[in-house]
Order: C-alpha cells, then structure tokens, then sequence
C-alpha cells in the first residue's frame, strides 16, 4: 500500500493570550533505501545498495531513476530491466552490467532531506559527468511571463497548500503553462522525482523547458539541471556562488528571487527577453 505523504496530528495553538486544540497537518519524512541489482547474480545474492535518502513518500520509482541518472550510474531506461517498489526501498534490476560503470556503484550515499549532495562527491565529478555538455535553444521567456510563475506554481502545490512544509521543482513552457510539478521534503528529491519521470518517458534532454525551483538553487540542482539538459532555471529564492558559477560554465540561465514584480539574473544565457 502507498504510503501517504502527509500525517495527521493533534497540537496546541496558542494565539495572542487564546488556547485551542486542533488538527494539524504533517509532511511525512521517512528514509528511502535505493538498491540496483545486477543481472546473472543468484536470487540469494543480496542488491548493491546505492543511497539512503530522507524523502516524501511517494513517487519512489521516479527519485530512485532520477537519482540513477543524476549521478551518472544510469544513461538510459534502456539499462533498467525492472523497478520495484519496497516498504521505504526501491530496487532497481539492470539488463546488463555491461553497461553500467560498476566502479560508481562502490560509492555509498546518504543524503538528508535538506543538503543532498553533503560531499559526497567531488566538484570536478559532477561537471564531468552530464550526458549533454551543452543544449542548443531556439526560444526565450518574456519577463512578463517569468513574473507570473511563481503563483502557478503555488497554486498547484497540493501538499504544500495542506501541510507548509514542502519544496517543489516544476517544468514549464516558455509560454508560461506549468507542464509538470513533483513536490518532496528535500529539494533535490522533487527535482530526481521530475527527472525521473522524464527518464522513463525519454523525453530527455528538458531543452524546451525552464525549470522552477520553489527555494534556493544550490550547486547541486544546477547540477542535476545540466544532467537534464535543462537550459534555463528559476528560483524563488537565491543561488549560491557555485550555482551561478556553474550555471556560466554550461550556458545555463539563471534566475533568482522570482517574484511576480520581478527577479534577479545571475546568468543570463541564451534564454531571457527581457
């Protein structure tokens, strides 16, 4: 049975000198264990252990591939043979070992739901790792447009609305429309569940897209962005030093502190008309 993703609890509301008991709402955080297992190994041969993530459940098959292809394990849906789905694990079985870089796989992961990346890697891995060193783009946004979408991605922030305790990461066209929304605990998750979901569809590389971010943008979510093919991402909040400078290595344009009368740009790239 899927786990819910919210849970519900009895607190203790104090308002100016007024007491009241009432229902709340929780965003529920619970670990997600993401195993690969190789083919020709024998059912009694326990599965690789990848990562242990703090997440929202829900959409557990998407953060794992998400994950798989952010990291730079997996390239192609083509690889996975079948992914099955755990009690707060997600395993993931491979056609071939052929074809996967097994020396990634000796790597252990453990992010919380707030940081991600933690140093688990080095700098200079991510900028060699994404699978398009650069995306072409033939379109740009209007800052009209940009200004709108912070409260289209509001709006369609189901269990933010309910609980307050949630990021989101969505897609949307350059004409505004909101394409595409995942929503986790960790920002990083929702950005692996929407990748993820693109991973299984081969719709990849995202280069008609602009990715909105409900945070901050941090090196790490750039990173998945390049892994994407992402040429374009926007935030509610701010980038760090090393989203920007990463973002003006791969062409990418940045936005931060987007709001309905305006923003920053950090890196313009190729796709805002302002």
């Amino acid at each position: 049975m899927e786990k819910e993703a919210v849970e519900h609890i009895r607190i203790k509301k104090i308002r100016s000198k007024e007491i009241s008991f009432e229902e709340d709402l929780l965003a529920c955080e619970e670990p997600l264990e993401i195993l690969i297992k190789l083919p020709g190994t024998s059912e009694h041969t326990a599965p690789k252990t990848i990562s242990i993530t703090m997440r929202t459940p829900g959409a557990d098959s998407d953060l794992a591939l998400g994950f798989l292809f952010t990291e730079g394990i997996l390239t192609d849906f083509s690889q996975v043979a079948k992914v099955a789905e755990g009690n707060n694990s997600t395993l993931v079985t491979l056609k071939s070992a052929e074809t996967v870089d097994l020396s990634k796989l000796e790597r252990h992961f453990y992010t919380s739901s707030s940081c991600g990346v933690c140093g688990k890697t080095s700098i200079d891995f991510l900028r060699l790792a994404p699978k398009w060193k650069s995306v072409s783009t033939d379109w740009k946004v209007s800052s009209e447009v940009l200004q709108t979408l912070p409260a289209k991605l509001r709006d369609q922030q189901a269990v933010f609305e309910r609980t307050g305790g949630l990021h989101a990461a969505a897609l949307f066209s350059n004409s505004g429309e909101l394409l595409q929304l995942c929503e986790d605990i960790g920002r990083h998750n929702a950005l692996d569940k929407l990748i993820g979901q693109a991973f299984q569809n081969d719709t990849l590389p995202l280069e008609k897209y602009l990715l909105l971010l409900s945070g901050r943008a941090s090196f790490e979510l750039i990173q998945k962005a390049v892994m994407a093919g992402i040429p374009m991402v926007a935030a509610v909040g701010a980038p760090s030093n090393l989203a920007v400078e990463l973002a003006k290595e791969f062409n990418i344009s940045l936005i931060g502190f987007l709001k309905r009368h305006g923003f920053n740009i950090y890196n313009e790239g190729n796709c805002i008309e302002i």
